[in-house]
């Protein structure tokens, strides 16, 4: 394997596909997450999908993350706009971020144009859909393989 890679989901993305599908599509998590193993497989990856809707759990998934993987990728959801606690948990981590959004949050309310994770990440993919996710797999390939 190449490398592994924590793909963590922050708050309201476990009802993908049922919540706002004109803005975030009809694919669920778990479609996702079957897409994003598939692909991963084909990179040399391994993955691990994980979701919550709590702060706490996010921080505590990153600073294991040190320990366990050598990428992360992460989809803050609204946590990126207000989370200083996930930015400093990120600061930790020595390897590869790239933050994913769905929706293009630079043209959506203006209270969303900012993201604290931004600060840390060393990629943002926004606007691309679920596909986002795939090319961050991309990324944190190239950046492992790089690095290796």
């Amino acid at each position: 394997m190449a490398g592994r890679v924590d793909i963590l989901n922050g708050p309201n993305l476990n009802l993908l596909g049922k919540r706002e599908p004109h803005l975030y599509g009809s694919e669920t998590l778990a479609d996702v997450e079957k897409s994003c193993q598939a692909l991963a497989g084909e990179l040399g990856l391994a993955i691990r999908f994980l979701q919550s809707n709590a702060e706490h759990q996010l921080v505590d998934w990153i600073q294991r993350a040190r320990e366990e993987a050598d990428a992360i990728i992460i989809n803050p959801a609204a946590y990126s706009h207000t989370s200083v606690a996930i930015l400093d948990a990120l600061k930790a981590f020595d390897g590869p971020v790239i933050e994913v959004h769905i929706s293009n949050i630079h043209q959506r309310e203006s209270f969303r144009h900012h993201s604290y994770v931004s600060l840390r990440a060393d990629g943002v993919i926004a606007g691309c859909g679920t596909q986002g996710y795939h090319l961050a797999l991309m990324r944190v390939a190239r950046l492992l393989t790089s690095a290796g």
